[in-house]
């Protein structure tokens, strides 16, 4: 170090005195992780070291910046803090800075916390629970207080942190589960009518979806495999394999620390593919993003609130820690979108989706008595205390600081061998169940595969990153790339010695099965905890919530992409460069979605490699041509919660029908994120959008086979009490199994001297006229008489067929709608035999003449005429990423 060992520096940003940082050649700020935090390349280095004979007792790294000029210290504070790091996992330095040793945990004293509860009263209770971080309500703290009243003693600090994990809404489910009592009122307010669910979700999609199966079985086809009970939905692909899908949100962790927040999103969900069954192999993954203008607070005086990190910031970090995730473990990231409002500034969204390929004998798994209990992967840490109980909570500008501890760094590299071993067991027969180490732990795996057996758990057995852990802060931790594996003992050997063989730590830390179904847990041979599989699983209390609902559509949207004033000409270009219609190419090109080699239709499509794909196509198998289509659909904009879920399903059916799917063998998963539904008209929104989604369901014959919600999602400044909402936001994800993926088509346009557009769209607006055009044109693509096809999303079916034009480089003559409104059930067709497509499409739909495909590399709008290299410059954007 240039002044001795260490160096000055601040925990976190900020810091004061003289500018002592000042050198010949400016100033230096140097940035390095806190201890504790994880540091995937310091592994990747150790590893080496030791590969080398080079002893190492641990390995961290840092990263320094050199700034041209000198700055004062809070100058360079602001700038660190601001662009170049987080405090919430990082430290700050300001010179050269050698630390004299790396800190280490200590062990502490052991002893056994209980925790008085019994004569608490109501305020105790909720108190209690807010600054325990339990974040459960004085319901559920009553019935915990009952619990242990009834068992005449107090409950340990792991109980209860037990009780809270299982009983987070992140784990449970519990808001959509519950009874709902509606009340229906009319434009003026006045009540007209009520109903009542006594299971929100199961008497609205799973119904939906157990009806379509009665009738699959009732047509002697089977589909649908696996649906809402394992960690992802399984549909059949052939006679020997099947695919399985789930999307997962990690909204709150990214909201603090965006790249650990997204990196560890899509490791979790791709954990869940691996955890599915006895095991599948992920093949794809998908990425949407919701978050603020880029631009906010650029020249329009806003201030970003304390606690919010700016928008651009959290997007470039969360498309790197999916990048850096997918791209390490080998799998291709093909599908995704992005959504700019500015009501996400406090709470951004981040949706990531992974899809498996399973034997079709591997799909049901279930934990034995007897079996051990066998973790795998990586250490266990204090990152990622809290997970769940904070993903269920409402984010305030305290809790960067509050739950630094619930943020995490994932490993690729640890998950990629964690894969390889646990794929080869599978195939051995080495165990009977599996699941991923996710929100809650432990406490949510062995809770979870051990509820119909009990489970018995020696705590002081899991590997640790350091010493100094607690057993509660053992049992509850998030730390990623671990697996929990159910394991018949005769097979416990050979199980670990497979996982030692791939370099991947696996220790047996107890057994599934106890004589009374309970969860005991020891530490240093004492018990520290001792629950019943009944309380824990069917004990929470399930209220009765308040839903108000109108009658009456909401109006309109909260905001178009296209100007309502100016030329065709004028308006189409500001539409293309709007944010959300604007190419995402930036994005799309840091990730591999080549590796594996199964991608068909890639992100981008058609000669010049950048038209907006509407869908992926891979084949998981290379073997064979079938196929699998992801597509996706959101529309947040539109106001009326029931229209905009319609849109939702709608948007993603038509995403992968554009590329030839058969919506007969479509899939879809739902991801409601919300705002709190305390209120009663929110939680009426919700209701609404459930009965969107099994009234789309039943309409459309298409099922739900998985799903996810999240629904805490606003922002509370402490200082002003302003609160900030998300949208009612419902990211639909769609799966197509396709027979050919030779006859997919593409949106790009083909023929300049013959080909042809038109506006196919649906009769009306009701859910049998949708179905019928998605149908009609899945029929006109199989009888190949389609070039290219393309739904009209954001902008209209101008904005569609110059998306076409920019895609091939070809020229338009349009004589279509001058119409920048999106409807559902509407797609832009390029034939060159219009006889054909009006045979295919029937009377599914309307088919109307939209113009003609040329080489003029213009796209002509009646008297108006705009070059498509003017096209694609607006649409490639002018945001400095």
């Amino acid at each position: 170090a240039r002044r001795g060992r260490g160096g000055r520096g601040v925990d976190g940003v900020g810091g004061g005195g003289s500018p002592e940082s000042a050198t010949s050649e400016g100033c230096r700020i140097e940035i390095h992780l806190k201890p504790g935090v994880m540091d995937p390349v310091a592994a990747s280095t150790e590893m080496a070291l030791k590969d080398m004979g080079i002893a190492a007792r641990a390995v961290r790294t840092g990263r320094a910046y050199l700034l041209g000029r000198t700055l004062d210290e809070g100058t360079l504070a602001r700038i660190a803090g601001r662009v170049l790091a987080n405090g919430v996992i990082e430290s700050v330095h300001f010179d050269r800075w050698i630390p004299e040793s790396f800190m280490e945990g200590r062990e502490g004293t052991f002893e056994v916390v209980r925790v008085a509860v019994r004569g608490l009263d109501d305020a105790a209770l909720a108190r209690l629970s807010r600054e325990g971080h339990l974040f459960l309500s004085l319901g559920e703290m009553k019935a915990i207080q009952d619990y242990f009243v009834s068992q005449k003693r107090e409950p340990t600090d792991i109980e209860l942190e037990t009780f809270a994990q299982t009983w987070s809404e992140h784990c449970v489910h519990k808001t959509l589960k519950s009874a709902v009592e509606v009340t229906v009122v009319d434009a003026g307010g006045r009540a007209v009518g009520t109903r009542r669910y006594g299971n929100l979700i199961k008497e609205t999609i799973f119904a939906s979806t157990m009806e379509l199966m009665r009738r699959e079985r009732a047509e002697g086809r089977t589909f649908c495999l696996s649906v809402f009970k394992d960690n992802a939905g399984v549909v059949a692909f052939d006679d020997v394999d099947a695919v399985c899908f789930k999307v997962e949100t990690h909204n709150h962790p990214s909201a603090i620390e965006p790249y650990g927040g997204s990196a560890t999103g899509i490791g979790g969900v791709i954990r869940d593919i691996l955890g599915t069954g006895l095991g599948a192999r992920p093949v794809a993954n998908t990425d949407v993003f919701c978050v603020a203008s880029a631009d906010y607070g650029v020249g329009d005086g806003r201030t970003l609130p304390k606690g919010i990190i700016h928008p651009k910031r959290i997007l470039r970090q969360v498309v790197a820690g999916v990048r850096d995730y997918g791209n390490r473990m080998g799998i291709p990231t093909v599908n995704g979108g992005v959504y700019f409002d500015d009501d996400y500034l406090g709470n951004p969204l981040v949706f990531c989706g992974c899809v498996g390929l399973i034997p079709r004998d591997k799909i049901e798994k279930a934990a034995r008595a007897g079996d051990a209990i066998v973790v795998m992967g990586g250490r266990t840490g204090r990152d990622g205390i809290h997970g769940a109980t904070f993903s269920s909570a409402e984010l305030t500008d305290t809790h960067a600081d509050e739950f630094s501890h619930a943020v995490q760094i994932g490993n690729a590299i640890t998950e990629k061998k964690v894969t390889d071993v646990i794929l080869q067991a599978r195939d051995r027969g080495l165990f009977s169940g599996c699941t991923d180490c996710g929100a809650g732990g432990l406490s949510s795996a062995v809770g979870e595969m051990g509820e119909k057996v009990g489970a018995e758990v020696h705590l002081d057995r899991a590997p640790l990153k350091y010493d100094g852990l607690e057993y509660h802060e053992i049992w509850i931790s998030e730390a990623q790339e671990r697996m929990v594996l159910s394991v018949p003992r005769s097979h416990v050997r050979e199980l670990l010695e497979l996982a030692a063989g791939e370099d991947v730590e696996a220790v047996e830390i107890g057994t599934f099965g106890t004589s009374d179904r309970e969860l005991i847990l020891h530490y240093r041979g004492v018990e520290v905890g001792r629950l019943g599989m009944g309380v824990l699983h069917d004990g929470i209390p399930m209220p009765t919530r308040k839903a108000v609902v109108s009658d009456a559509i909401s109006p309109g949207v909260r905001s178009s992409v296209t100007p309502k004033q100016g030329t065709a000409r004028e308006r189409l270009l500001a539409t293309l460069a709007h944010p959300n219609v604007a190419s995402k190419h930036w994005i799309i090109r840091q990730y591999d979605h080549e590796v594996q080699g199964g991608s068909v239709v890639k992100p981008l499509v058609g000669p010049r490699q950048i038209g907006p794909g509407d869908a992926a196509v891979l084949r998981p198998k290379l073997s064979g041509m079938k196929a699998v289509a992801l597509g996706c659909g959101m529309a947040p904009a539109i106001v009326d919660p029931y229209a905009m879920a319609i849109a939702s399903i709608d948007e993603a059916v038509r995403n992968v029908v554009c590329v030839g799917a058969d919506p007969g063998r479509t899939a879809v998963l739902d991801n409601f994120c919300w705002p709190s539904v305390d209120d009663e008209r929110t939680m009426g929104s919700l209701v609404r959008a459930c009965e969107a989604c099994r009234d789309a369901a039943l309409a459309m014959g298409i099922p739900f086979i998985s799903g996810k919600d999240s629904l805490h999602n606003q922002f509370t400044d402490q200082e002003t009490k302003r609160v900030i909402r998300i949208p009612n936001t419902l990211l639909i994800s769609a799966m197509a199994v396709l027979d050919d993926a030779r006859k997919c088509i593409t949106m790009d346009l083909k023929d300049a001297q013959r080909g042809r557009l038109f506006v196919v769209r649906a009769m009306g607006s009701g859910l049998g006229e949708l179905i019928g055009a998605h149908r009609a044109m899945a029929a006109a693509i199989a009888s190949g008489c389609v070039r290219a096809c393309h739904d009209s999303s954001d902008g209209g079916v101008l904005t569609a067929a110059a998306e076409m034009a920019i895609a091939s480089g070809l020229g338009v003559e349009w004589a279509g709608p001058v119409d920048f409104a999106e409807g559902n059930g509407v797609y832009v067709v390029e034939t060159k035999d219009e006889s054909a497509l009006r045979k295919a499409i029937g009377a599914g739909a309307v088919v109307e003449a939209a113009g003609r495909v040329n080489d003029s590399g213009s796209l002509a709008i009646g008297g108006e005429s705009v070059s498509v290299e003017a096209l694609t410059a607006a649409w490639r954007g002018t945001l400095d990423w």
